[in-house]
């Protein structure tokens, strides 16, 4: 711009650049400084949100409540949400929210109609640990690549875990639960399974027994409850309530701190496992599904860069699945470059800058976004106040809009916990109780082994045996010939009515998930090869 024609105020550069004509998600209003809020409303155009985003900020600047406004306007759109809940506060989304003085102040401030709501809400818990309806996957649909980030292994002993599963699927030793894995490495580190490790040649005794006590202490720490069945089928998380909202789905995490790996790394295989369960759509006019990733710097944190490439893939990709993510973390730093330049959707909560690693952390940070109308964008990110944040998004043409620092809306259900009675209610009621509350052990990997073991030791009492005597072998009894079988009566139609009997049969219907499963090993090698 030039002297005769300098740049709008930031308001009227806010008020053009949020103005949108399809739906949208409303966030809050526009603050000219930490005193003065107008009347321009920053918002979210629904139609991009599968082009993905990112909430940040420091611990207890409001990036919970930010995520719960989100969530709660996603299911009133009629949008599926998942998201996991870390510290138990989302739960609340089940019941209506409290008012108050302050709330109903902020409200007003901002124009907001605020009405207390409870929204339809589905929880679970990974394995079964805690109060929601267990999530569960096979050890084989997992694959190496993801179990690999779990258990901490260096390049080369994920690619000699690569092996066993590849040994595994070639055995037909189905690889169900934590246990089938250690059977098959404990088998091929035994006397019986010599011979198939010198074959399979780039696996040595030495890497397979690291791999066996990775396994060993991922267990004593409870890791055992992630895997098995009934696995989980992603599918169901895109639901709507009969009011037709949008279904949310919680998984909590009660014990975080103890398995940060395992929790981050099987909300991205359940990420993985939508991208092949899902059909292409395209450009949608609103998300099949919205996936909030929170505590995002555990499954970044010490990955391998095949990890990260594959993680970059699958959200670059899930995009024409209808599917929208969102990361929420600390800090953007948190997430890698080639993650992070795909996440059209930016709030900006307060960052610290306390130290010298902070301020590059922030200076980094303000490196990210697109030109603003603020002098020093990285003061106005440290002086953000609880509640408050800077928002950049996709415009309805794709262009990013201008950084608008904003006051944010209250979310209307209860913000925090909800009763342990109305949790507990809900999933008795839920229609997926009866499909995923009883575990189930089918014949797998370590019940075959075990047989073959007995079959062995039995093959081998027989041959130490001593012969039977000759006066022995005069007394055996001669077998009478056995009955020709009577001729079929059906008729050809009935016989023909077989094929569709299997067709229709649980057991045809499992070998078809396997049979897709073995397909759809791809991104993270999850399910078969």
């Amino acid at each position: 711009m030039t002297a005769d024609n300098p740049s709008p105020p930031i308001a009227e550069q806010v008020a053009a650049g949020y103005r949108f004509e399809g739906p949208a998600l409303e966030l809050g209003g526009l603050m000219l400084d930490a005193d003065e809020l107008v009347d321009v409303p920053v918002r979210i155009p629904l139609a991009m949100l599968n082009r993905h985003g990112l909430v940040a900020g420091a611990t207890g600047t409001g990036k919970t409540r930010t995520l719960q406004l989100l969530v709660e306007q996603l299911s009133a759109q009629g949008v599926p949400v998942f998201a996991a809940d870390i510290k138990g506060d989302l739960s609340g989304l089940a019941q209506p929210g409290q008012g108050g003085e302050k709330l109903t102040a902020r409200a007003a401030s901002l124009g907001q109609q605020w009405t207390a709501t409870g929204f339809p809400v589905e929880f679970y818990a990974i394995g079964g640990v805690g109060s929601g309806l267990p999530l569960r996957v096979t050890m084989s649909a997992f694959g190496p690549t993801l179990l690999s980030k779990v258990l901490g292994l260096n390049d080369t002993q994920e690619s000699s875990l690569g092996l066993v599963f590849h040994y595994a699927d070639q055995a037909g030793l189905p690889l169900l639960d934590l246990a089938d894995l250690r059977a098959v490495l404990g088998h091929l580190l035994g006397d019986e399974g010599k011979a198939e490790l010198k074959a399979l040649g780039g696996l040595s005794a030495a890497t397979a027994g690291v791999i066996l006590r990775e396994l060993i202490g991922l267990e004593d720490q409870g890791g055992d409850v992630f895997f098995g069945e009934p696995e989980f089928e992603s599918g169901d998380l895109l639901q709507l309530a009969p009011d037709g909202r949008g279904l949310i789905s919680l998984v909590e995490l009660p014990q975080l701190q103890d398995r940060p790996a395992v929790f981050s790394t099987f909300l991205m295989w359940l990420l993985a496992d939508l991208f092949h369960d899902l059909p292409e759509v395209g450009d949608v006019d609103k998300p099949k599904l919205v996936f909030f990733f929170d505590e995002a710097h555990l499954l970044f944190a010490d990955a391998s860069k095949a990890f990260l490439d594959q993680v970059a893939q699958t959200v670059r990709l899930i995009r024409s699945k209808g599917v929208g993510v969102f990361f929420v973390t600390q800090s953007p730093t948190d997430v890698p470059d080639a993650v992070l330049a795909q996440l059209g959707s930016r709030v900006q909560h307060q960052l610290r800058a306390h130290t010298p690693n902070d301020a590059k952390a922030l200076k980094a940070t303000v490196a990210t976004y697109p030109t603003s109308g603020y002098a020093d964008l990285g003061q106005v990110i440290t002086g953000l106040g609880i509640g408050e944040a800077v928002v950049t998004v996709m415009d309805e043409r794709g262009a990013p809009t201008p950084v608008a620092w904003t006051r944010l809306r209250a979310p209307e259900s209860r913000m925090d916990p909800c009763d342990p009675d109305v949790l507990t209610a809900a999933v008795a009621a839920s229609p997926r109780a009866a499909k995923y509350q009883t575990p189930i052990d089918r014949e797998s990997a370590r019940e075959m082994l075990a047989q073959r073991l007995e079959q062995g030791a039995a093959k081998q009492e027989e041959e130490q045996a001593p012969a039977p005597s000759p006066d022995a072998e005069r007394h055996i009894p001669v077998p009478k010939p056995p009955k020709p079988p009577k001729p079929s009566t059906k008729k050809p139609a009935e016989q023909d009515g077989v094929v569709e009997q299997v067709v229709k049969s649980a057991a045809f219907k499992d070998f078809m998930r396997t049979a897709a499963r073995e397909i759809a090993r791809g991104m993270f090698k999850t399910g078969r090869r």
